[in-house]
């Protein structure tokens, strides 16, 4: 099983009306694969923020490998 860090993102209006990204939420998943890793992290953040879908407060999903190679 292996570990990744899954960020929510979403971009905003920032100062002065730039668009900016930010981070919804950040979220550390075990999981055989990346894809599996994404759908779980995607179950969780909705039970967390109380949503049928996780698009409605993040436009993307960031997924990174939290492995250290041996």
């Amino acid at each position: 099983m292996s570990r990744y860090v899954v960020h929510f993102m979403k971009d905003v209006l920032g100062e002065y009306g730039r668009q900016r990204e930010i981070c919804q939420s950040t979220l550390e998943i075990d999981a055989p694969s990346e894809d599996r890793a994404v759908e779980l992290a995607k179950k969780k953040f909705c039970e967390k923020q109380s949503l049928c879908d996780w698009s409605l407060h993040a436009d993307r999903i960031q997924v990174q490998s939290a492995d250290f190679p041996s």
